[in-house]
């Protein structure tokens, strides 16, 4: 990557985009996704020819898998991709896109165009339906920033803040308007742009010394606290900070799964595990937005929750949760009532508070033997839920349509060996009840919804290339049925990925709901399918992988053929190709 607006050996700097593709290749982004449109097409001719196509540019199917793509990528390395998305249109079909980034607090640096603001310079109907009076409004909700700079003099330092605002935690998308005919215009002065070696970042939030000798205080006198992460594990150093404080001071760990925030196979492990908060005097919640989700029981017949703690339970928390509150959306709920709250990042909280914690217990005997006696009780609670689950997994092991659970025994046996990565779906969970989860980018954290799946599995299978690893895709039928075109995206770029398809023919999130009010309300049960199943045709992934030039298999409904078809596919990727398993599982748990 270049550094600085140097002249291009294709073109001359002489227009005013010239300044935009300078800015994109000085901020080091790696790629940049797009999906073509003529509103940037100033700037498309500056970043092939000014630019010389560096950084490269890559075709999406659909802007809202441009952004997931974008999406995946920064989830597993932590860096920005660039995304361009045609005017009004463009960036109305990533919208999705760019609200789930937003939901999982992933840098995106989305550009758009607009028509020409100045009427003279419009072309006859297309430049008036695409030009808006404030495209950003569509996003504005969900964004950390937008902005649309009048000329070009507002250009570079926008640009500059832009990124600052993306990239400063809690991070998000950030989304830039340039009107198409600032970008078409000749140059005719010189742009300075942020000096290269100056600062792009403020630096971190740091806790208060005196906030962090209470927590440890607490937390010291607490007979069971528990620690709930969320997004603890977005930065490189996060599971392995974390593991230092749980060790420190015995607690049990129980993960929701938002980032890899602590090793599922650790004997402080105890996600999935409800018992865990039985006896919980002390919960502390580490970057935690969903603090319901892990401490809480929902039926869902009556909508009610009932925590799994008792009610003299405390509650602590460090994070950022009063500064990333959205006046659009609820998806954060009311923070519970706290003894003690911490305003900070928890890159530098937790290994402060695990250093406090150390020193303490140190200089107190009585003290060490308490951490020590719960840091066994715990480890044995681990070791007892693990054997159960490796046992719960061979339940119904022949069965045809095959179990989930079986279906992630047999990846995990194949790929054990390898150094792998798994993307967002972690097979309903199987993953982490059987699979060793030794390094942090093993996973990138937990999916979210029908129709985001398979874009930011490319995004991660994108970032790991090159390395050597294994990236596994655990595909739903249903979201791949909203992008089945982003199919093409790897075997274009030989993006080397196993996609193995739980595929059970149905939108079964929605169907179980379907049921559940079935019995509510004394309707047919059996009549709960209806506008939820994926049949009559059965779609055919293997026919529609191999159409797009994956290699590809299936579909497998003999659970004995699942292994050769694996190893197969394995033998595949290992040689840089996309690979497409399709199974037929089970509907239910």
């Amino acid at each position: 990557m270049h550094d600085g607006p140097v002249e291009s050996q294709n073109a001359p700097l002489g227009y005013q985009s010239d300044v935009i593709a300078a800015l994109i290749r000085q901020y080091g982004f790696p790629y940049i996704v797009l999906n073509p449109g003529a509103s940037f097409r100033g700037l498309h001719d500056s970043l092939v020819n000014f630019n010389g196509d560096d950084p490269p540019m890559l075709i999406s199917q659909h802007e809202k898998i441009a952004v997931q793509i974008a999406h995946g990528y920064a989830k597993a390395t932590g860096k920005p991709l660039a995304v361009i998305v045609h005017n009004v249109v463009g960036l109305l079909h990533a919208t999705l896109g760019v609200y789930t980034a937003y939901l999982d607090r992933v840098p995106v640096f989305l550009i758009g165009a607009t028509g020409p603001m100045d009427e003279g310079k419009r072309r006859p109907r297309l430049d008036w339906n695409h030009t808006a009076h404030a495209q950003g409004e569509a996003v504005r909700n969900f964004t950390k920033w937008d902005y649309q700079p009048g000329g070009i003099e507002g250009v570079p330092p926008s640009f500059a803040r832009a990124y600052s605002i993306m990239m400063s935690e809690p991070q998000g998308p950030v989304y830039m308007v340039y009107d198409a005919w600032l970008q078409e215009a000749p140059l005719t002065q010189e742009i300075a742009l942020p000096a290269i070696g100056a600062p792009r970042l403020p630096t971190r939030l740091a806790p208060e010394t005196s906030a962090l000798e209470e927590a440890a205080e607490r937390i010291l006198a607490a007979r069971w606290p528990v620690l709930v992460p969320e997004y603890v594990g977005r930065v490189e150093t996060g599971s392995r900070d974390l593991q230092e404080l749980a060790e420190t001071i015995g607690a049990p760990v129980v993960d929701s799964g938002v980032r890899l925030n602590f090793p599922p196979q650790h004997p402080l492990d105890m996600r999935l595990t409800a018992e865990v908060f039985r006896d919980a005097d002390l919960i502390v919640g580490l970057d935690l937005r969903d603090w319901q989700k892990p401490t809480h029981k929902v039926d869902q017949m009556t909508r009610l929750i009932t925590p799994h703690y008792p009610e003299s339970c405390e509650w602590m928390e460090i994070g950022f949760s009063d500064i990333e509150v959205n006046k659009w959306t609820t998806e954060q709920p009311p923070f519970p009532d706290c003894t003690h709250r911490i305003l900070a990042d928890t890159a530098i909280a937790i290994p402060e508070l695990a250093r406090i914690c150390a020193k303490r217990i140190d200089s107190d005997p009585s003290l060490a033997r308490l951490v020590d006696g719960r840091r066994r009780l715990i480890s044995d609670m681990h070791d007892t839920r693990r054997v159960k689950w490796r046992e719960d997994a061979r339940k119904d092991w022949d069965a045809s349509p095959l179990s989930i659970a079986r279906l992630a025994s047999e990846v995990w046996d194949v790929i054990r060996t390898e150094d792998w990565v798994l993307t967002t779906n972690a097979f309903d969970n199987w993953a982490f009840k059987l699979w060793d989860f030794d390094k942090p980018y093993r996973h990138p954290g937990i999916g979210l919804g029908t129709g985001n799946q398979i874009g930011i599995a490319l995004g991660v299978a994108l970032a790991h290339k090159g390395t050597g690893r294994i990236v596994v895709d655990c595909q739903p039928d249903g979201d791949l049925m909203f992008d089945a075109g982003a199919l093409w995206f790897a075997a274009r770029y030989e993006i080397p990925m196993l996609v193995v398809m739980h595929n059970n023919r149905a939108y079964w999130n929605d169907w179980d709901h379907q049921i559940t009010m079935a019995r509510q309300r004394g309707t047919p049960v059996e009549r709960a399918n209806i506008g939820m199943d994926l049949v009559d045709p059965a779609p055919d992934f293997a026919a529609l992988a191999n159409s797009m030039g994956w290699y590809a298999e299936g579909p497998i409904e003999d659970p004995a053929d699942i292994r050769g078809a694996l190893e197969r596919a394995l033998a595949v990727v290992k040689r840089g190709k996309p690979a497409l398993i399709d199974t037929i599982t089970r509907r239910g748990r």
